[in-house]
């Protein structure tokens, strides 16, 4: 039996500028953004162009409003309907945590339909070159929820190297399931996607990459479930399954689909601003 790692106690604060608590999570946030951007714009410049560099940054402010409010909404919407429809003031309170990624995923969405319909864009050719960057932000997500000490594992067997025992989940050891999610959700994912998105024959099929990105993170993430710990006012679901698992089904029906309608209509040119 091996004796378990003991979470590191990381502070949730990265630093203070003044009385304004700057934590990992809002770094997480903003080194995504940060670091997507120029790789977008060099997806988008990629035969066959889709858009230029200013339309990418001008979709920037869409693409944030489409994560913070979707996020949220979804969490809200998913997790905790209950608690939020009888607390509404507390739906307001994003620093206390509570943020869903098929929330912020529909979210992101509803922002590149409006945002392509108004520069008169192909929604699916410029999808396909925003969501290989996506995996940027779940993987950096990830590793501030680590860094939080939240969303750990379930319990691990004895002579697992990595068990872990973190400060709010008690005295067992458990999966570092952040750091699982960040491992696939993110790098491996990430590395897919750009691998897929350099090949021309693939772009030219609008909707390819952004059917593969929700069927590799349906997959993704449905694995991850099976080590994370269910969020407590949930539970598990019939089967065992969790709601994770359950968001994940029409998630990756929808990538399949998209995948199919895009292979059998291939594209040579888009419209672009």
């Amino acid at each position: 039996m091996s004796h378990p790692l003991l979470f590191p106690g990381f502070d949730p604060v990265a630093f203070h500028l003044g009385p304004l608590a700057v934590r990992w999570y809002a770094l997480a946030y903003m080194a995504s953004f940060i670091l997507a951007l120029p790789l977008v714009k060099r997806l988008c410049r990629l035969s066959p162009a889709i858009a230029d560099s200013a339309a990418v940054d001008d979709f920037l402010f869409y693409g944030i409003i489409g994560v913070l409010l979707g996020g949220r909404l979804g969490y809200v919407l998913f997790y905790r309907p209950d608690f939020y429809l009888t607390h509404p003031v507390e739906i307001l309170k994003t620093w206390q945590g509570g943020m869903s990624f098929h929330g912020g995923a529909l979210g992101v969405i509803l922002m590149l339909i409006w945002f392509t319909w108004k520069r008169k864009i192909n929604f699916l050719a410029f999808a396909d070159r925003v969501v290989p960057v996506v995996p940027i932000g779940l993987g950096l997500g990830r590793c501030a929820n680590f860094v939080n000490g939240e969303l750990w594992g379930r319990p691990a067997p004895d002579n697992l190297p990595w068990a872990m025992i973190f400060p709010t989940g008690g005295p067992i050891p458990r999966h570092p399931s952040e750091l699982y999610e960040a491992l696939t959700e993110g790098l491996l994912l990430l590395i897919v996607l750009l691998v897929a998105a350099q090949r021309e024959k693939i772009r030219k099929h609008y909707g390819a990459l952004s059917g593969l990105f929700l069927v590799g993170y349906a997959c993704a993430r449905s694995f991850c479930e099976f080590f994370r710990e269910p969020d407590a006012n949930i539970g598990f679901l019939p089967g065992g399954t969790t709601m994770g698992q359950l968001l994940c089904i029409p998630m990756a029906l929808a990538g399949i689909a998209i995948i199919t309608y895009a292979w059998r209509h291939p594209r040579k040119d888009v419209s672009h601003a």
